[in-house]
């Protein structure tokens, strides 16, 4: 029997290529995706698809509305998804603020259940949006907490934390995601929810850039 592992599945490039590589990696895969009061829902329509096309055995959707009390862009229709490109220096108003921690809260909740042996996570620090819960410390700092927080955890089989892309460029997660076989054309990055990705919001630069560095500008949104 093949051990278990938890992914959360957002409907990324970047949540889809982790779930190939825990599937490369032997896992038995169980997806946990979340309506948190996110703009728009292609997303989620995405990691479902993404669940059939991967052949994942199990496909977990919760609500939890991170959107009732706004504070980002991608939970507040009021404030506008930034188009002008990153700045190093300041962390934008895409951030959800506690969004990873609820997330990975959740999954650890489901992983003991099921008695899981690995989260996989798709947070990257390199190519990333200046988001405090994409870093190394970030997840080592998590990791310790699940050890402390769950039975699990006392008995000494908490599930590890795994984010194989972490120090990855995007470029570089494009053709790990080729590699792999991963439908990126099925994959929903944009922040906005329309028929197209727009192309011009931070997750499309970001990606489209990384399409065209990779030797695929076919996948890029204007080509």
């Amino acid at each position: 029997m093949k051990p278990k592992a938890i992914v959360l599945l957002s409907g990324g490039l970047d949540s889809a290529t982790s779930a190939a590589i825990a599937l490369e990696s032997g896992y038995d895969l169980i997806a946990l995706s979340f309506r948190y009061g996110q703009r728009h829902s292609r997303e989620l329509t995405a990691s479902i698809e993404l669940v059939k096309d991967l052949e994942i055995s199990e496909h977990f959707i919760l609500d939890v509305n991170l959107g009732s009390w706004g504070g980002s862009a991608l939970t507040d229709n009021q404030i506008a998804v930034p188009t002008q490109g990153i700045d190093p220096n300041i962390i934008p108003i895409t951030y959800v603020p506690g969004r990873n921690t609820v997330f990975i809260a959740l999954a650890l909740s489901l992983a003991e259940a099921k008695d899981a042996q690995a989260i996989y996570l798709g947070i990257n620090a390199v190519d990333y949006s200046g988001y405090p819960d994409c870093r190394p410390e970030y997840l080592a700092a998590f990791e310790r907490l699940a050890n402390l927080s769950s039975k699990a955890g006392l008995e000494g089989k908490a599930p590890q934390l795994v984010a194989p892309l972490l120090t990855l460029s995007k470029t570089d997660i494009v053709k790990k995601a080729i590699e792999l076989g991963v439908p990126i054309a099925k994959t929903w990055s944009c922040y906005q929810g329309d028929s197209s990705p727009c192309g011009v919001c931070d997750s499309c630069r970001i990606r489209d850039k990384a399409l065209i560095e990779a030797g695929y500008p076919e996948l890029a949104t204007f080509h």
